[in-house]
């Protein structure tokens, strides 16, 4: 087969010789090294792996135990319930080039601009304390757009050290996660195991908006997920 194009059962063989073979030297250094140095032992040219039986697969290694983050999918559409730029001019806060932004990472604990974060049966919410809803996602509408992003990823965990400056990988578990709901959403939201980012900034007529993201730590990732399998 071309490269990129495996079944399941192929990378299973395959992972279990990686994981066989111990430590392995980076293939390059810095945050991107653990998954770059497995895509090269893999044979993968990019992040993401064509499987007959599950279709486009994303392949994300991580170092085990790093408490580092990944942008699950972004979206806006339709849900913000004011005007972005009069939202801006409000309850933004000026950037060291004194530029309107609302560039917060939500939570359910008001900020110091007063937006916090609401969660009901079907939606999740960013509020101000006096003024109401300013945006609103649908939860179903949410596990769809993750799906349509993110229908199946394999996590490959790394244990790591450092042998004279030089970072050596041990690839030691890989899980595939598929599936998620608006339940799974809802939970882990309030959780705060995925973190919502505002990022829009006053563009002088109109509001700059770079889309919502969704945001998870990776070692949260299985719990975004209806099915787990360790391969």
């Amino acid at each position: 087969m071309p490269r990129n194009v495996m079944t399941l059962d192929e990378f299973r063989g395959r992972f279990v010789e990686i994981k066989d073979g111990g430590f392995i030297r980076s293939t390059r250094r810095g945050p991107t090294g653990v998954g770059h140095t497995f895509e090269t032992l893999l044979g993968l040219q990019e992040d993401n792996i064509a499987m007959p039986d599950l279709g486009e697969v994303e392949v994300k290694a991580r170092r085990a135990g790093s408490g580092s983050m990944v942008t699950l999918f972004t979206y806006d559409r339709g849900c913000w319930k004011v005007n972005p730029l009069g939202a801006i001019r409000k309850y933004g806060t000026p950037d060291e080039n004194g530029r309107l932004g609302m560039y917060f990472t939500m939570s359910r604990n008001p900020n110091n601009s007063g937006l916090f974060i609401d969660i009901d049966e079907e939606n999740v919410s960013v509020k101000h304390i006096t003024d109401g809803i300013i945006a609103t996602w649908n939860l179903e509408t949410l596990a769809r757009q993750f799906e349509r992003k993110l229908p199946a990823l394999i996590v490959v965990s790394a244990l790591n050290e450092l042998r004279d400056g030089i970072e050596w990988f041990h690839y030691i578990r890989a899980q595939l996660l598929k599936g998620t709901s608006p339940d799974i959403l809802r939970e882990q939201i309030a959780e705060g195991n995925v973190l919502i980012d505002l990022r829009l900034h006053d563009k002088g007529t109109s509001a700059r908006n770079h889309g919502t993201g969704f945001r998870t730590f990776e070692d949260k990732l299985p719990l975004l997920f209806e099915s787990v399998e360790d391969l």
